[in-house]
């Protein structure tokens, strides 16, 4: 949807109507040389589009556009599209942020009861700010399901645990979840700073209360406390698979050196015996 105006009963523009998208498109945006005299901002990469349009590039694999039209946005995303590492699930893009912004003459910024944003302009600046808390909505879903997918693969094997009371003998099996538990901690953790704030607050601290509000709204922290509270467990997990590892070598080892041992003893037995004969 590109931006339009609305017009007051009198035929005056009454306010500003945009809509932003922000689109999961990979692992990684490599956004180095796509410098540009309009730049708005370098980290992350902002420029306007057309008449009143504006993307912005997340390094992490998210962009986020404004006041575009379905044309637009698939240009814009074919344009970097050789710039993308990493494949996105099939309906990424369908799962998105969508959030549609108002601009009011007057009176405070604030979330509308039929779900739109109310800000005073569509200044750069502000922009930017909701882009941020887009982008990391949509980097916070994606990872939430990629560590969910690891818990529901972990809850068979400790159920068996619990229930035999000693790991299945299935090695290739543990190996293959420890990998995952290790990837997916790899790439979830110090990939999105939620805790972060944008850039751009430094210059403009006015804009405090708008990004306050938009974090609450899309729970960035508390997801973001969630999300580091089950890597803490994925890694744990990860370390108790390798220690039942170690301790099923060390009991195979053990059982190794004791049937050596024994048959040694049986072989010196009968040597004496025979000797005697």
């Amino acid at each position: 949807m590109e931006t339009q105006t609305e017009m007051t009963a009198a035929g005056a523009p009454a306010r500003s109507v945009m809509t932003a998208r922000a689109l999961l498109l990979g692992e990684r945006i490599d956004t180095a040389g796509l410098e540009r005299p309009d730049l708005v901002s370098t980290a992350p990469l902002a420029f306007p589009v057309g008449q009143t349009g504006f993307a912005v590039l997340y390094r992490f694999g998210v962009v986020v556009l404004f006041g575009l039209s379905p044309l637009e946005e698939d240009e814009i995303v074919q344009r970097i599209g050789g710039r993308i590492s990493g494949s996105a699930p099939e309906d990424a893009r369908d799962e998105g942020e969508t959030l549609v912004i108002e601009t009011l003459t007057n009176g405070e910024e604030k979330s509308l009861s039929n779900g739109r944003l109310a800000v005073r302009d569509l200044s750069p600046p502000r922009l930017l700010v909701i882009a941020d808390a887009l982008a990391k909505s949509v980097a916070l879903h994606r990872d939430e399901r990629r560590v969910n997918a690891v818990f529901d693969t972990i809850e068979p094997f400790a159920a068996e645990l619990a229930g035999k009371g000693r790991p299945p003998w299935r090695r290739k099996a543990m190996l293959e979840l420890i990998g995952q538990t290790l990837l997916v901690r790899h790439r979830v953790s110090g990939r999105v700073a939620v805790d972060d704030k944008p850039d751009v607050l430094w210059d403009r601290p006015d804009l405090e209360r708008l990004y306050a509000r938009l974090e609450d709204e899309y729970e960035l922290e508390s997801r973001g406390r969630t999300l580091t509270a089950k890597i803490d467990v994925i890694g744990k997990t990860a370390e108790a698979l390798t220690d039942l590892i170690d301790a099923e070598r060390s009991v195979r080892l053990e059982w190794t050196i004791i049937v050596l041992i024994a048959v040694e003893i049986l072989l010196s037995l009968f040597q004496i015996f025979y000797g005697r004969h």
